[in-house]
């Protein structure tokens, strides 16, 4: 096989022959040694693994027609090659002019929340709709693709709309959208043949914008990110487009590769690991370019129907939770080996491709903020089919509102310290009582009265019992206290004679 090294990255010599020497005698060997090491573990994982070789398909994109297929209308999880229908309505957008590749995306709360794989941007950040879009087929950026779908539709749900008006419009019979990343929802699906109808769409529909899916690494500041795509750098002639990943879907791939004037595209869904994905990739690009036959037009295949299957227990039972979240990062760090018991098909001639070292880019400079003399609107979350920059992120307009009286204070208010509280609160509970009226003062002393003569019909009948001595003077009695007792017995003398 002959390697056309493109002038867009760097390879050693060196590195090259001791990959391709690798990958020629070693990576079958590697992979038929860890199928043996699966058998040994059968009896843990053999309920939960049912391997079946991938749905995949490659058509010419000149005419739409299919060159190889296998269960190509299978419905399946797409995970975040589902970002390309997100740049297809993005892009629909610009061509509309409802938005500009200038016009600032601003990154909410809800984007920020997003799983990985994301950049991690701070809720208020403003990227540009074309560095949005750069960083979304790079890092496959989950945060930046609600942002994308907040700034075009207002909202994940409006932009779904679009995304399933989209899928019809194309003739996507297997395609159902809920939001723009490909985050696990069991209602959001496609199948290998909807995402290369998608594929072509963007090639054929949008021309000018088709080198947003081979940059092979972005810079942003400092840092360097690679893509995902291992046929970039790696397979003669590869330029595009997105990979994917979740448990559920497994190892998905879109991939596009143009060689003697003939662009091809081939879909792959479900692969077991990044390497035999690329593998396969390479094996199915070159099965393509070696044929001239040509079959019917992928959008005229009839429909199986189906929900799509659960590959969780084949992809990631068993795995650490870091190898899971690097995986459904597509950082990849910790290697995602085949699940015990599985038993994949090797490619043979694209296991050379999948061994290459990864090659290095220059990279595609991007950045956060306004574009330098931006004058527009920013887009952001606001209600459906409402113009961008009308609404969101607005300031609102101060209301209208009569300016209150100024408050003196009342000179017979209590300060608020020591006791006054409790003093406030005293009279709070006083103020709660009825207020007296003449009648119920009247009522009253008619009571205090009749009381009072109960009293001394009592103390005049205890007396009468005790005899004199009852009324005897103590001798003790102190000279203050005998003018207040002789004034009390003055006015009850004539009462006592008589209840005597």
């Amino acid at each position: 096989m002959m390697f056309l090294i493109p002038h867009r990255f760097r390879l050693t010599t060196g590195a090259l022959i001791a990959a391709l020497g690798v990958a020629n005698s070693g990576y079958i060997g590697v992979a038929q040694a860890r199928h043996k090491s699966g058998k040994t573990h059968a009896h843990v994982a053999a309920a939960n693994v049912h391997y079946a070789p991938p749905p995949f398909i490659s058509i010419d994109v000149a005419t739409g027609r299919i060159i190889e297929a296998r269960n190509p209308t299978h419905p399946w999880y797409p995970a975040s090659v589902t970002k390309l229908m997100t740049v297809y309505v993005a892009l629909q957008a610009v061509q509309e002019g409802r938005v500009s590749l200038d016009t600032p995306m601003i990154v909410s709360a809800l984007a920020a929340r997003m799983k990985p794989s994301k950049m991690g941007f701070a809720p208020g950040s403003l990227v540009t709709l074309g560095n949005t879009l750069k960083m979304l087929m790079v890092k496959s950026a989950n945060d930046l693709a609600v942002t994308v779908a907040e700034g075009v539709s207002g909202s994940v749900e409006a932009f779904a709309d679009e995304m399933n008006r989209t899928a019809a419009k194309l003739g996507m019979r297997e395609s159902h959208f809920m939001n723009p990343n490909g985050l696990p929802d069991p209602n959001h699906y496609s199948s290998p043949r909807d995402m290369a109808i998608l594929g072509r769409a963007l090639l054929t529909d949008f021309p000018q914008y088709t080198d947003l899916f081979d940059i092979g690494a972005m810079k942003l500041d400092d840092k360097v990110i690679p893509n995902h795509n291992g046929l970039l750098g790696r397979y003669p002639g590869a330029d595009g487009m997105k990979t994917g990943f979740t448990c559920a879907a497994g190892f998905n791939l879109v991939a596009s590769a143009t060689r003697n004037g003939r662009k091809v595209i081939v879909v792959i869904m479900g692969d077991l690991t990044a390497k035999i994905r690329t593998a396969h990739a390479a094996d199915l690009l070159d099965r393509a370019f070696a044929t001239s036959q040509l079959g019917e037009p992928a959008a005229e295949l009839p429909s199986v129907g189906g929900a799509p299957p659960d590959m969780h227990g084949e992809i990631c039972g068993g795995r650490s939770p870091k190898a899971v979240l690097e995986a459904e990062s597509e950082d990849f760090n910790s290697p995602m080996q085949a699940a015990p018991g599985a038993t994949p098909s090797i490619p043979k001639e694209g296991a050379a491709i999948a061994a290459l070292p990864r090659p290095v880019f220059d990279p595609t400079p991007v950045y956060v903020g306004e574009a330098p003399g931006y004058q527009g609107p920013i887009a952001g979350p606001r209600p459906a089919n409402s113009p961008i920059g009308a609404i969101a992120y607005t300031a609102p307009a101060p209301e209208q509102t009569a300016t209150p009286a100024t408050l003196k204070p009342d000179p017979k208010a209590l300060p608020m310290h020591r006791g006054a509280k409790k003093h406030a609160a005293k009279q709070a509970k006083a103020g709660k009582k009825k207020p007296k009226t003449a009648k119920t003062v009247g009522k009253a002393k008619v009571v205090k009265k009749t009381v009072a003569k109960k009293t001394h019909a009592k103390k005049a009948a205890a007396g009468k019992a005790a005899g004199p001595k009852a009324h005897a003077k103590p001798a003790a009695q102190s000279k203050t206290e005998q003018p207040a007792k002789n004034a009390h017995l003055s006015g009850t003398a004539a009462k006592q004679a008589t209840d005597h």
